[in-house]
């Protein structure tokens, strides 16, 4: 079943996937899909032809703008953005407004089981890898490794963190660095 809330705007044109949640004044724009058993929080939009995995959460106040991708299970905090051009400008050198065809979307990919904290902005061009835990207010402006934890603005690698969301001890090994979890005792190989 699909929960829509009746102050919500969803275009007829979005694939909406069974259990989803969408609440109060949240807007959701044409070709936009919305995987099984999401959680759109009150005032989120998520602009044309975004694409949302199974088990998303998207907080209150988030901003999915063109070219984003979640996959499956990433969770978006409050007043997270995902931007879509790195050279904004509303007007071309001529003067004239710009229109669809005078700029290039940036994509985003945010990998699975991915948290995006609070406040925090993603830039276009950008791949935030599986697990990965981006920190509240960070502003993303280039790749994050699977499981690597980033913070600060410019955001920088901080270390490494759990799938259970934990931060990982780690320690050399023959393959590059090896991460061992101690809440939940979960081993793994991480690039360096």
């Amino acid at each position: 079943m699909i929960r829509i809330h009746p102050t919500a705007d969803v275009s007829p044109d979005a694939q909406i996937a069974d259990g989803a949640q969408i609440w109060h004044q949240a807007q959701v724009r044409e070709g936009a899909s919305i995987g099984r058993n999401c959680i759109v929080g009150k005032g989120v939009y998520v602009d044309f032809d975004v694409q949302i995995g199974d088990n998303c959460k998207l907080q209150n106040g988030a901003f999915l703008y063109h070219g984003a991708t979640l996959e499956d299970g990433v969770f978006v905090g409050p007043g997270a953005i995902l931007t879509n051009d790195r050279q904004p400008r509303a007007i071309n050198p001529d003067g004239s407004l710009k229109a669809a065809d005078d700029w290039q979307v940036g994509p985003i990919l945010i990998g699975y089981g991915a948290s995006i904290g609070a406040g925090c902005i993603v830039l276009p061009g950008v791949v935030v890898g599986r697990f990965a835990m981006i920190a509240a207010g960070a502003i993303v402006t280039r790749d994050v490794p699977p499981h690597g934890l980033a913070i600060g603005a410019p955001a920088r690698l901080a270390g490494y963190v759990c799938s259970c969301g934990a931060r990982l001890a780690t320690e050399p090994s023959p393959t590059g660095l090896r991460g061992r979890c101690a809440v939940c005792s979960r081993e793994f190989d991480l690039a360096e």
